[in-house]
């Protein structure tokens, strides 16, 4: 078996916040006060190979955005390990300029000050992969690729729609010519019709460059015309873990369940569509047990005290239910 490109072995992520002076006096006055601890993530085991495409999908507040940044070196992982190709951590030392991110945000990931041209052109020049008299055919060149006119590099990025400022962030991430992206609800912000185009443009990137991506999206419609393989999260858990096609036609875990009940179908147009009941719980007290318990038409006694393990239900088809046996 050829090793993975990225694989996550028990990462975990924690944020603390600790007591200020006047929470230390509280407590000490016998106030029920506590510091606070969010498990982002919480052991999260999976693998990504060269040149395929994982969407990772679940509601706000699952942990998906923190773990893509533990992927790409931003934050360090609290417990486990990431590995690229093998070696641990994907911090920068170890994974350099081979792992990328596309953040959600198309405008606040673009510096205000900065002209397309340095904000594209500032990586590839400073790391040396591209000489000072090469870069504007290079920008050139990568404008073109992302489908942006190339006379437009000399603007800042208000001068731009929202989707012409993804295909900025897109650039930007391509420039310095990396193996994997992570792509964090890169198409979230943006109207359909710009969506589809965006889509239309990871597809052919993927094809021509050889990429490999983690798409981060809350969007199971637009997973399903991207992904090979889907990794369904709720509240910093992985609950199902399936090739797309698996997912769509025989989804496993009551979350993913409710999840497709949601998805809008042409064949599907007098259905009433039914919330998922409930909010997700708060990360700074999460349900013992089975996390989805409290939402889960099917709980039973055994969901409320113990945390289903993520295991093998068909090949290559992982789901953590306790209705599984």
């Amino acid at each position: 078996m050829t090793t993975p490109l990225v694989e996550l072995e028990h990462v975990g992520k924690r944020f603390e916040k600790r007591l200020d002076l006047a929470g230390k006096i509280a407590r000490g006055l016998g106030a029920p006060v506590s510091e606070e601890i969010v498990r982002a993530v919480d052991d999260v085991s999976f693998a990504v190979c060269a040149g395929e495409v994982v969407g990772l999908v679940g509601e706000s507040g699952c942990g998906k955005s923190t773990l893509g940044r533990m992927v790409t070196g931003i934050l360090e992982p609290s417990q486990g390990v990431v590995r690229y190709r093998g070696r641990d951590g994907a911090s920068r030392d170890v994974a350099g300029l081979k792992i990328q991110m596309i953040f959600q945000d198309p405008f606040a990931s673009l510096n205000p000050r900065m002209r397309v041209a340095d904000i594209v052109g500032e990586a590839p020049l400073v790391h040396g992969i591209v000489r000072k008299d090469e870069l504007d055919g290079y920008l050139d060149q990568l404008l073109l690729r992302c489908g942006l006119d190339p006379g437009y590099k000399r603007r800042f990025p208000h001068q731009f729609s929202g989707g012409q400022r993804s295909r900025i962030g897109i650039a930007r991430a391509l420039a310095v010519k990396p193996e994997f992206l992570v792509c964090d609800e890169a198409v979230a912000a943006l109207d359909v019709s710009i969506q589809a185009q965006i889509l239309n443009l990871f597809m052919a990137l993927r094809r021509d460059l050889g990429l490999t991506y983690l798409f981060i999206s809350h969007d199971l419609g637009v997973v399903e015309h991207l992904a090979d393989r889907v990794v369904i999260m709720y509240l910093g858990r992985v609950v199902e873990s399936a090739p797309s096609e698996d997912i769509f036609r025989a989804p496993n875990h009551p979350y993913t369940q409710a999840l497709l009940r949601q998805v809008p179908r042409l064949d599907s147009r007098k259905t009433r569509f039914q919330p998922i009941v409930g909010e997700i719980p708060s990360p700074l007290a999460p349900p013992p047990g089975c996390h989805f318990h409290p939402r889960c038409p099917h709980a039973m006694a055994r969901c409320r005290e113990e945390a289903p393990l993520l295991r093998e239900i068909a090949p290559g088809h992982l789901a953590s239910c306790h209705l599984n046996g």
